[in-house]
């Protein structure tokens, strides 16, 4: 679960700085667009280097929820019966608390993210507008509705990012003493730099600071 973690992290980050492409201008965010799908080219198909990612991505996926369900049934057959007294502690926080139902929540927001800027079914522009239009249309004032949901579904991966990071750290055995108020503070910057950053896009096109 960490190392398939480790992976979705990496995705989240370089995914967010390609976003952020889109404050330079549909020039520049159009081009990035059209560098992902001719990746390798011309000694691979168009878009075979991207079509892998995806695939590869997927599995992670798939293996990260399947290690969630095994972890969690596994720790009900080691405690079948409930402690008399509840301790509260950092694994029973928030985002804690959140990461099962936060997870199904961006689960399903990450299909409607690929029927959305993949395969264009419910973008209003469809397939024929470019990465830029898409995305200026996708988040129109008209539909601020689809902006709040982005926000919140975003605001989730930040409060899954933080746990799973720190989570991810004892179980690679990186949390020391000495080293557990870094690590803390590395995954809450993490989480935090992540969020705004995807946060960042809609918001602006919403108010109209990009357009």
């Amino acid at each position: 679960m960490a190392v398939t973690g480790a992976v979705l992290v990496l995705f989240l980050i370089t995914h967010m700085i390609g976003n952020l492409k889109i404050f330079f201008g549909a020039e520049s965010f159009n081009d990035y667009a059209h560098w992902l799908r001719t990746l390798g080219e011309p000694a691979v198909p168009y878009r075979t280097v991207l079509t892998l990612l995806e695939a590869g991505l997927v599995v992670a996926i798939v293996l990260h929820m399947w290690s969630a369900v095994s972890l969690a049934r596994r720790a009900s057959a080691a405690r079948p019966v409930k402690y008399q007294a509840k301790k509260k502690s950092h694994a029973q926080g928030y985002a804690a608390r959140t990461m099962r139902y936060g997870g199904v929540i961006i689960a399903f927001y990450v299909v409607w993210h690929l029927l959305d800027l993949t395969f264009f079914v419910v973008n209003p522009l469809g397939g024929d507008a470019t990465p830029y239009q898409r995305m200026i249309a996708d988040f129109d004032p008209s539909r601020w509705y689809i902006t709040v949901w982005y926000v919140v579904a975003v605001l989730l991966v930040g409060a899954h990012l933080h746990h799973g990071i720190w989570s991810a750290c004892q179980t690679l055995g990186l949390r020391t003493p000495r080293t557990e108020r870094l690590l803390r503070g590395l995954s809450g910057t993490i989480a935090a730099v992540v969020t705004l950053g995807f946060v960042a896009v809609p918001v602006s096109i919403t108010f109209g600071w990009v357009s």
